[in-house]
């Protein structure tokens, strides 16, 4: 595990904060420190820009492979480029999806005609994408998706029935990554494909989800015979689960050290109302800030140690506790955010009302321990395949 950085890391250090500061002015500058979770739904159009901004820099794709149109910059530039990011207030992104996600699995899994026709759309900040997964009977236990796909009379298209629920920036999707059952009569693990759809259809309906915060970054989405062409499946049909998985593990890359430095900027907002309005002299309070404070940095060293190893899409036991461990301290964040800001936490401050940074924090964290994997599933995850206890009796 490299903690530490090299001379010529902290001169690439120095190249993007001043990338940044340059970058983010003028009509990017209302977007610092906005669109991150809890905030997805402001200001798509401008954010999408962004995207475009930062590809014109070299800024995106930053850890692909040079063959697939990327940078193939070290670990530990990745690591830099996420944390000065974040630290410089960058905008969630609206590509994170694509970049983090797509490109990666498309990498490992996909054709060199499905890697020459759908990278350089996301290297270009150009085309946008969502997750199709959860469904409304298979949220954390996604063996048990019921979207189904069949291959039409001509054998050049995949008609996709089902509805898939929680998906972010559905709305705002070009394309969407679907795990589907292919194989009639199949159950489980067996039988599902992966399978990448353009939204942009008749037979695809998007239908957002009010949130706690007011807010609806996230949609239920529904497929009544939508359409992809047959060459839009990822490996081969029944080869879904695997592909899954595999991405799954590229969603616990990097760009953790990236929503570490925002959690930062979070805590760092609480610190600083705690000092200014005298809540950093109660004892209680105080001793809770100080725990935030190195639960944090031991979320920064268990990440170092997940990147120490491969970056195929394989989960190691670190990275199978990280989910586990950062919604549970972030949802103790939020708590401690009310407590900080003491009755101003209960009042709004003028019409219309919007909620503060922290507030939506607080409501926003609810949702922390549910999405991505529940508590109780990233826990049996824990126990089955990183300590390789006895799997979980299922009911009879």
């Amino acid at each position: 595990m490299k903690i530490g950085f090299s001379k010529s890391d902290e001169a690439f250090r120095q190249e993007v904060a001043g990338w940044l500061a340059a970058h983010l002015q003028g009509e990017f500058a209302q977007l610092r420190f906005r669109g991150g979770p809890g905030d997805e739904h402001s200001f798509p159009a401008e954010r999408k820009a962004w995207e475009r901004e930062l590809a014109s820099g070299g800024w995106v794709g930053v850890g692909w492979r040079a063959e697939d149109g990327g940078r193939g910059l070290s670990i530990s530039q990745q690591v830099i480029f996420h944390e000065e990011y974040a630290r410089a207030g960058g905008p969630g992104r609206m590509g994170h999806i694509g970049e983090g996600l797509v490109g990666p699995t498309l990498a490992a899994f996909g054709t060199p005609e499905q890697r020459q026709r759908l990278l350089p759309g996301i290297l270009q900040g150009q085309a946008f994408w969502c997750q199709g997964y959860s469904e409304p009977g298979a949220g954390s236990d996604l063996a048990n998706v019921q979207t189904r796909a069949r291959l039409d009379a001509s054998g050049e298209r995949w008609l996709i029935s089902g509805q898939k629920i929680w998906t972010s920036l559905a709305h705002e999707a070009d394309w969407c990554f679907v795990l589907a059952r292919t194989e009639p009569g199949s159950v489980g693990h067996q039988g599902l494909s992966f399978l990448l759809v353009p939204m942009d259809q008749a037979n695809i309906r998007v239908q957002p989800i009010q949130q706690l915060t007011g807010t609806s970054e996230f949609n239920e989405v529904f497929f009544d015979q939508a359409e992809t062409a047959a060459n839009n499946l990822v490996g081969q049909p029944g080869e879904g689960w695997k592909i899954a998985m595999a991405l799954l593990g590229f969603e616990r890359g990097v760009s953790t050290l990236g929503q570490q430095m925002q959690f930062h900027n979070e805590l760092e907002e609480v610190l600083r109302i705690a000092r200014a309005n005298g809540a950093a002299r109660d004892p209680l309070l105080r001793q809770r800030l100080a725990r935030a404070w190195s639960g944090l940095k031991v979320l920064r060293y268990n990440s170092l140690r997940m990147l120490s190893g491969p970056q195929d899409g394989s989960l190691a036991r670190e990275a199978m506790i990280y989910k586990l461990a950062w919604s549970n301290w972030h949802v103790e964040l939020g708590k401690l955010a009310m407590d900080v800001l003491g009755d101003a936490a209960e009042v709004l401050d003028s019409a219309p009302y919007g909620l503060s940074r922290l507030q939506s924090l607080f409501l926003f964290t609810r949702a922390d321990t549910i999405y991505g994997g529940s508590n109780e599933i990233q826990r049996n995850v824990i126990a089955e395949r990183a300590l390789g206890m006895p799997r979980e009796v299922k009911g009879r």
